[in-house]
Order: structure tokens, then C-alpha cells, then sequence
């Protein structure tokens, strides 16, 4: 069973694009679909990571009005980053998931129990997910995903009977 789910963010919890203005102001834009699926996966007991190259106060703001509970910024290596993840919550490899989406991602993806990317993703990478999403980054792939996993820990329908019983 998947435990914890570990995404990175340019190209999957975004569409890849980074906007920048001449104040040197940068943007990226997120899926609200994605960030409520993240958000019962952390409330119905999963835990959830953003393991990234970058480093931006735009995603740890995102990783906070979601309640994300690990952040890895400038890492340069992902594999050690989810290790130290990993050994903090006691979980094996087998209890994770990553959503990646380049080949920056390869390494991490080839050694969690289950990997997975958007539609648009790099070949290399596409080849070598367990599950590759109908949906591009940024416009509903972590949802797809998160969904999916959900689905088979049992978790979603804990999600529904909630909001189909909301009075």
C-alpha cells in the first residue's frame, strides 16, 4: 500500500512554464483539482512531499495553504532527498509513489513502488512509468493520480460518502 506520495513541481503540479516579469518576479500556476485531491490524501492519512530542483517561495506557500508535510527545495539529488523522507516516517520504497516528469525524475521513479507522470512528460520518462496520466502537468495529471492511488488504499470513497453526506 502507498503511504507516501512524492511529486515535483515544474512540468507537474504546474505546466511547465515560468513566467516572469522585468521586476524579476516569477509565476506559476496551479490546478485547484490537483491541490484538493493532495489535501484529502493528507486528511485521510497519507502523507504527501515536493522533492524539486528549484527553490521558490511560490511553492512553499502552495505546500503550506495545502498542508503538505515535507518540502525539498535545490535538491540535487531527489534520491537521497526521499531517503531522508522515508527514513523520518519509517516507510520502505515499496510505500511510495512519485510524480515526476523529466529525466531529472528517472532516478527516484526507477526505485519507489510505484511512478507515474503526466501526458506530456518526456519520452524517457513516459517509458518508464507504472502509469502515465491522461491529463498534462499542471492541468488535473496529480489529480489522476492521487485519485488512483486513493482508489486502491480505499481511500476514496471515504472522500465522497463525505461530501454526498455533507447536510
Amino acid at each position: 500500500m502507498i503511504k507516501l506520495i512524492a511529486l515535483d513541481v515544474d512540468g507537474t503540479l504546474t505546466d511547465g512554464k515560468l513566467y516572469m516579469d522585468d521586476r524579476d518576479n516569477a509565476f506559476k500556476a496551479f490546478n485547484v483539482k490537483d491541490g484538493f485531491a493532495i489535501a484529502q490524501w493528507i486528511k485521510y492519512g497519507g502523507i504527501a512531499a515536493i522533492i524539486t530542483g528549484k527553490t521558490s517561495n511560490i511553492v512553499t506557500r502552495r505546500k503550506e495553504e495545502l498542508g503538505i508535510q515535507e518540502l525539498v527545495q535545490g535538491a540535487k539529488n531527489k534520491v537521497q532527498a526521499l531517503n531522508k523522507i522515508i527514513e523520518k516516517y519509517n516507510i520502505s520504497l515499496d510505500e511510495v509513489a512519485y510524480v515526476g516528469d523529466d529525466i531529472n525524475d528517472l532516478g527516484i521513479m526507477s526505485i519507489v513502488g510505484f511512478s507515474a507522470c503526466p501526458h506530456d512528460a518526456v519520452d524517457e520518462v513516459i517509458k518508464r512509468a507504472d502509469f502515465v496520466s491522461k491529463y498534462n502537468g499542471g492541468n488535473g495529471a496529480v489529480r489522476e493520480i492521487f485519485e488512483k492511488i486513493m482508489k486502491h488504499n480505499g481511500m476514496w470513497e471515504k472522500v465522497l460518502n463525505r461530501y454526498l453526506n455533507e447536510k
